[in-house]
């Protein structure tokens, strides 16, 4: 098939766009280039068309999608707490976006559009685990705008027939992963800073807990959306359906590394939730969709690419 990958040379972008290319699929990738490299892309890159370009702005969504039968949506600026610092950016690189991704795709004639959305819609509840049927309660402005994405892939198949699905990701780790920011994943920070013999910081008691997921698990739940019938703007999580706690994962990174399972010690940051766990029962219904790569394997895959990448 002709695929479009926005954000595709980001972190879970590029690990979809190469996966699509070794699958034997046409791609194409829109991105602005400010956080995805070309690099990423490694030894595909060639088979890779890239169009530099924002997905919030019309001319280049248009261009993007011609003659494009599928829309993998993954590019987004995904961080609650630069949300919260800077609302109408997020909103622009999310909500914005998507709308006008959707648009350029209905007006293109693209058959399916696949959205990379996330489990901060579902905010603070007291249920455990996290269903789709729940009421999502946004905390910050991140997840608002992932929020309604969800609702324009919904009305884009009610109203225009396109096939679209979202995939609700559930804190994605793995190589790639940018920890050259404060608002980078906590995986990638925590490994660097032992890496390099820096002590990592840890927002709040360090007793939160999340669905930390794998990135190849993500890529093929995506791979199991290309093929899925019946898709009419549902939700779905995608995650591994068992969470594990920040001083869990600083403890097993240490172990990994051979550094101090200690960390410096900071409030707890607004928009952030205590507690995530993603029911995947409708992600196998569905999509026939089950976790490949286990939390430790991944966490040692994960590592080990960063001793490499960054290591002394």
């Amino acid at each position: 098939m002709k695929i479009l990958v926005t954000g595709g040379a980001g972190f879970i972008g590029s690990h979809l766009s190469v996966a699509l290319v070794k699958a034997g699929h046409d791609v194409r990738v829109l991105d602005n280039l400010f956080s995805g490299k070309r690099h990423n892309l490694g030894d595909v890159r060639g088979d890779v068309e890239i169009v530099k370009g924002d997905c919030a702005d019309p001319r280049a969504a248009r261009k993007a999608v011609q003659g494009i039968e599928v829309v993998y949506h993954e590019a987004a600026v995904p961080s609650v707490a630069r949300s919260v610092d800077q609302p109408s950016l997020s909103h622009r690189a999310n909500a914005t976006a998507t709308l006008e991704m959707l648009n350029a795709a209905r007006d293109a004639g693209v058959r399916r559009f696949i959205y990379a959305g996330s489990s901060s819609v579902y905010g603070e509840r007291k249920e455990s685990p996290k269903r789709e049927s729940m009421e999502p309660k946004p905390l910050s402005p991140y997840a608002v705008g992932k929020l309604m994405g969800e609702h324009y892939l919904r009305i884009f198949h009610e109203l225009y027939g396109l096939e679209t699905l979202t995939l609700r990701y559930f804190n994605v780790f793995g190589p790639r992963q940018d920890p050259g920011s404060p608002y980078s994943g906590v995986i990638s920070l925590f490994t660097t800073a032992l890496l390099e013999g820096r002590t990592p910081v840890i927002y709040g008691d360090g007793g939160q807990t999340r669905d930390f997921t794998f990135v190849a698990n993500v890529v093929a739940g995506n791979l199991k959306a290309l093929k899925a019938r019946g898709l009419a703007g549902q939700s779905v999580n995608l995650a591994t359906g068992r969470s594990v706690s920040l001083k869990q994962v600083l403890a097993a990174i240490a172990k990994q590394t051979g550094g101090v399972a200690k960390a410096t010690r900071k409030p707890a940051r607004k928009g952030d939730i205590r507690h995530s766990l993603a029911d995947i029962g409708l992600a196998r219904k569905l999509l026939g969709y089950r976790p490949l790569v286990d939390f430790e394997t991944g966490l040692r895959r994960t590592v080990d690419w960063y001793r490499q990448a960054y290591g002394a």
